[in-house]
């Protein structure tokens, strides 16, 4: 059983409360939520506030339970400051690279705190990537960076493909927003583990190629 610091109890709290209070007030939701139209009218703060609303329970939970997994690994590296630092990061990395690739999308919206804990798992790969993960359709467990460039690869495919209802967009974002915070904070990595590092940045060098040849 993990044992949750204040700061990530602090986090999953805002998240239920903004949500339940969204679920329960459509108003508070629509004003609140990513809207490329609502962010070009000048309400840049649906940047944020996007990152504490959810669809339903069941979207809170995950979103909730994944941090729960994963803020323990990067909190113990670096404390709450930097973890907060990270996980902030991160929200606002997956709404700018949303708002970048949906720009000329007045309709298109989002909620949910993913790109936010995407960053924070993806920064727990980079600091600990040979720790092993296990999914329910696969029998044995994986090392935790193969799971996260698969992840990356598949967000990449859903951007291009427009998979479900699902806003990859915003989850590869945050997983750039964890990396990159990850190795300003500890820089050391590119020395100590330069293959590992080159090997989570593949999926977000394949994303821009794809970008500037247009083909997502």
């Amino acid at each position: 059983m993990h044992k949750l610091d204040i700061a990530t109890l602090a986090i999953i709290a805002a998240n239920i409360l903004v949500s339940l209070k969204g679920f329960n007030d459509q108003g508070f939701f629509e004003r609140y939520k990513f809207s490329i139209g609502g962010i070009k009218a000048g309400q840049r703060e649906r940047m944020i506030t996007s990152g504490f609303l959810h669809v339903d329970i069941s979207h809170l939970f995950f979103n909730m339970l994944t941090l729960y997994f994963f803020a323990p690994v990067v909190m113990s590296w670096f404390g709450a400051t930097k973890f907060l630092i990270i996980y902030i990061i991160s929200l606002a990395a997956g709404s700018l690279l949303a708002l970048f690739f949906h720009k000329d999308e007045p309709y298109y919206s989002a909620v949910g705190a993913s790109g936010a804990v995407t960053g924070i798992l993806y920064a727990a790969i980079l600091l600990q990537p040979n720790m092993q993960l296990g999914l329910l359709f696969i029998p044995i467990p994986l090392p935790a960076y193969v799971l996260g460039i698969g992840y990356l690869l598949y967000s990449i495919y859903g951007m291009k493909s427009r998979l479900g209802n699902i806003g990859h967009t915003a989850h590869f974002g945050g997983a750039i927003g964890g990396y990159a915070t990850t190795l300003l904070f500890k820089p050391s990595l590119l020395a100590t583990d330069t293959l590992m590092v080159i090997l989570l940045a593949l999926p977000i060098i394949i994303l821009f190629i794809l970008g500037k040849l247009g083909k997502i």
